[in-house]
């Protein structure tokens, strides 16, 4: 039997009707229900190794692909059988780590609470690319108008010296959430997210705040022709 199969199992009994990847939860009151994980992990710029790794970019991401973080064998067994960590799975192991894991060096006892699944997961996704984008930013809109402006893709690269310093060209993740090839609306939307200061990330928001429309077309154009 697959070394896997436990692990859905517990997750698809733990789910049960709760979280599904297209569910939005609040972001906002989702920080506020992270608190009771910051002890041991951390988010955004400047995230490290704590007792847990850093969750930047975890929506969609393979377990145990934090680099240098020393992960449980149990934890590891299940990332090379395949586990990834999608909305659904998210919710199943906060709701019972070592229910879920039994041997998970993750002491938590788990959020019992579905609403605080949801908008803690509603809120990692700020920290996360990719697919995921378009959901973190459900209830925000960008003039069309704004989505429609086609970016120049050589002042893209020009214009990514500023992003680079934090963000991988590769698109890996070390701590830093990856932005290459995302969707140009979803890379915009986002960037407009932080702009009128919808998205919490007071770095990006200073960013932003510093760009015109046109720029932000332009940095979409070209991280969208960086493969993932």
């Amino acid at each position: 039997m697959n070394a896997l199969f436990p692990f859905v199992m517990a997750v698809a009994s733990l789910v049960g009707a709760g979280v599904l990847a297209q569910d939005l939860g609040d972001a906002k009151r989702g920080q506020q229900v992270f608190k009771k994980c910051a002890s041991c992990h951390m988010v955004g710029p400047e995230a490290r190794n704590r007792v847990g790794p850093p969750l930047n970019n975890i929506l969609s991401a393979k377990a145990g692909s934090v680099a240098d973080f020393r992960y449980s064998k149990a934890l590891r067994a299940a990332a090379d059988d395949g586990l990834h960590w999608t909305a659904e799975t998210l919710d199943g192991f906060l709701a019972d780590p070592k229910g879920v894991i039994p041997k998970t060096k993750m002491s938590f006892r788990g959020l019992k609470a579905e609403a605080d699944r949801v908008d803690v997961i509603a809120y990692l996704e700020t920290f996360s690319g990719g697919s995921m984008a378009a959901q973190v930013d459900a209830g925000f809109t960008v003039d069309a108008a704004i989505l429609a402006i086609e970016g120049d893709v050589e002042y893209g690269e020009y214009l990514a010296s500023e992003c680079t310093t934090c963000h991988q060209t590769s698109g890996s993740n070390d701590g830093i959430p990856g932005i290459t090839g995302w969707e140009t609306a979803d890379f915009v939307t986002a960037m407009h997210a932080y702009k009128a200061k919808h998205r919490e990330n007071p770095v990006m928001q200073m960013v932003t705040g510093r760009l015109s429309n046109e720029e932000i077309a332009a940095l979409a154009a070209y991280f969208k022709t960086l493969d993932n």
